[in-house]
């Protein structure tokens, strides 16, 4: 199988020079994704609100490649401030509870400043 770009269409990915995702073979890597709602380009105020939209964001690229939150083994978060993990924990839970990959939460300037998380994944098809 050969490299493949998956793009979620954001005039972003050409303007920076990166992909929504990339898939070799049985691996996918998908970028650092936030709770914009790509339909109409808004984020919601509420970090977990941000949380749970970027998930459906990272649905999106996942299915488009044929892969599934279930194939995800890793995980990174970016929290701009670190009080706002906790309010995250029921929406990860939500979406990873039952795949628990390896993740990692780090503390960390984000782009804009209405984004309150930045999450990227790792999956292995099974």
């Amino acid at each position: 199988m050969t490299r493949r770009q998956i793009s979620s269409g954001s005039k972003f990915e050409a303007e920076i020079g990166y992909s929504r995702a990339i898939v070799d073979g049985d691996w996918m890597w998908v970028s650092g994704t936030t709770g914009f709602d790509y339909d109409t380009m808004t984020i919601s105020e509420d970090v977990a609100e941000q949380a749970d939209q970027t998930f459906r964001n990272i649905r999106a690229a996942l299915e488009k490649a044929g892969f599934s939150l279930a194939d995800v083994v890793r995980a990174t978060y970016i929290f701009p401030k670190a009080e706002d993990f906790a309010p995250c924990w029921p929406v990860f839970r939500k979406y990873l509870g039952d795949v628990r990959p390896a993740c990692t939460a780090i503390v960390a300037g984000l782009i804009d400043p209405r984004m309150k998380i930045e999450i990227e994944v790792t999956a292995r098809k099974r």
